[in-house]
């Protein structure tokens, strides 16, 4: 059974840091592209971040060059790295990864939010 669980998020003030966690099981993790999402209150769930199995990486403008995705193959988890946080950063995270063209699994989210 595949299983995705974040962790990492909670309360900071604007111009901090915080990094999540996904770590997954029951799949083979390192042959894997890996996504990070997030849902701000009543918008839609929107693309962060996205590391293939080679370690490519791409990012949505609104985050790039503030966070960084990275994996660790041997503990089953990818991570998101948030720098200098902005209120407009403030959502519910969620990883995900594709096991098929039409079958994906997401984690239940951990929220992030960011003082003004």
């Amino acid at each position: 059974q595949v299983q995705l669980v974040e962790s990492g998020g909670g309360l900071v003030q604007a111009g901090g840091s915080l990094r999540l966690s996904c770590v997954a099981s029951g799949i083979i993790f390192s042959t894997k592209t890996m996504d990070w999402y997030r849902q701000a209150p009543g918008k839609q769930r929107d693309l962060v971040a996205t590391i293939t199995s080679a370690r490519s990486t791409n990012y949505a403008d609104s985050v790039k060059g503030r966070f960084t995705i990275s994996r660790d193959n041997g503990k089953n988890t990818v991570y998101l790295q948030m720098n200098n946080l902005k209120p407009e950063d403030t959502a519910v995270y969620y990883c995900k990864t594709d096991i098929t063209r039409s079958v994906s699994y997401w984690g239940k989210g951990t929220l992030v939010t960011v003082s003004s």
